[in-house]
């Protein structure tokens, strides 16, 4: 296990370089003047000039990636072009955002979606397999725009039973530790805080959530109808097993090798595909934070995004093949 491990880290490291090389071409090569953006159309042009100077714009593309990456491997993300704030900081404010709006919709996803399609596989043909599968491809055809502004009408606005946007309400006061108001809340002991966060969080949640439960769901079924036609859980049932052991011990555990893939690459997706449903519920999190950047031709606010959003993904993605040799004791890693 540390032999792959260690084998796996060091493959992450061109991963890394491309990620880098590409974020910094595409953004670096997009129409727009960073200069002009931060001093405005009134400037003169010897005023853009020296800003110019001074931000390494006027150097050659490749002398201004090699300094980045330089900057990078020490940790040092660069200054944002708009606040002048350091990168590194700008995002540890708005990540933690986003986070816990992941973390919160994959919870959801991930326990209506696997209890789903646990039962619609358990009772094939039934109704509840018809419904629920008729279900969850309306959820992964739903717009997720239309869906999160119907819900805003319907539970915010008529019937008043969550807030419409924001984190948490202004009378609430939250000693920050790490920016995850829930987990905040719980270590603070404030239980205001928890439930008022909880309430915020529940519409853009369930709204994000809607797309990997259908897909999680579709996938449970799948893979637990293909592990329940095996021949060992034939000889289990025949030796008069309940059906419900014959599932937890037997049938589970070897189904969960996919669901636990498509888990992980949905964790990684909604980390940077978070940006319209942040935006409809003025969530402030890191995807509104990359598109501001964006339209202000914020280079190293955007490069320092999109690299913490691939370290986390690759991360996740780590930590599900390693749960692998957990869920299938036949794996080992040499």
């Amino acid at each position: 296990m540390g032999r792959y491990l260690g084998r796996r880290l060091l493959e992450l490291i061109p991963v890394f370089f491309g990620v880098l090389l590409v974020v910094f071409a595409i953004s670096h090569l997009t129409p727009g003047d960073p200069a002009l953006v931060m001093l405005g159309e009134r400037a003169t042009p010897e005023a853009i000039e020296r800003l110019r100077e001074e931000l390494g714009l006027k150097q050659p593309l490749y002398i201004q990636f090699l300094r980045y990456m330089g900057r990078a491997v020490r940790g040092d993300l660069g200054h944002s072009i708009q606040s002048d704030e350091r990168v590194i900081v700008e995002l540890g404010q708005r990540f933690p955002a986003t986070i816990e709006l992941t973390l919160a919709a994959m919870l959801i996803a991930s326990g209506l979606g696997i209890l789903t399609g646990i039962i619609a596989a358990a009772r094939q043909n039934s109704w509840f397999d018809g419904a629920s599968m008729v279900t969850a491809l309306f959820g992964f055809s739903m717009p997720i725009f239309w869906l999160g502004i119907m819900m805003i009408l319907l539970f915010a606005s008529y019937l008043d039973w969550f807030p419409i946007s924001g984190r948490l309400d202004y009378t609430i006061d939250l000693a920050r530790r790490t920016n995850l108001y829930v987990l905040d809340g719980l270590l603070s002991g404030n239980w205001a805080a928890v439930g008022n966060a909880l309430r915020h969080l529940v519409l853009p949640a369930v709204t994000l959530s809607t797309v990997p439960l259908a897909i999680i769901a579709r996938m449970t079924r799948s893979s637990l109808l293909e592990v329940l036609r095996q021949d060992y859980v034939r000889t289990a049932r025949a030796k008069g097993l309940a059906e419900t052991r014959v599932l937890a011990r037997h049938a589970l555990r070897n189904a969960f090798i996919p669901v636990i893939t498509v888990i992980g690459l949905n964790v990684g997706s909604l980390l940077g595909g978070a940006i319209l449903t942040e935006t409809i519920f003025a969530w402030p999190g890191a995807g509104r934070l990359v598109v501001d950047a964006i339209f202000a031709r914020d280079y190293p606010l955007v490069q320092g995004a999109v690299l913490m959003i691939a370290v986390l993904f690759v991360v996740v993605n780590l930590l599900v093949d390693l749960s692998y040799a957990y869920l299938d004791p036949r794996i080992r890693y040499g």
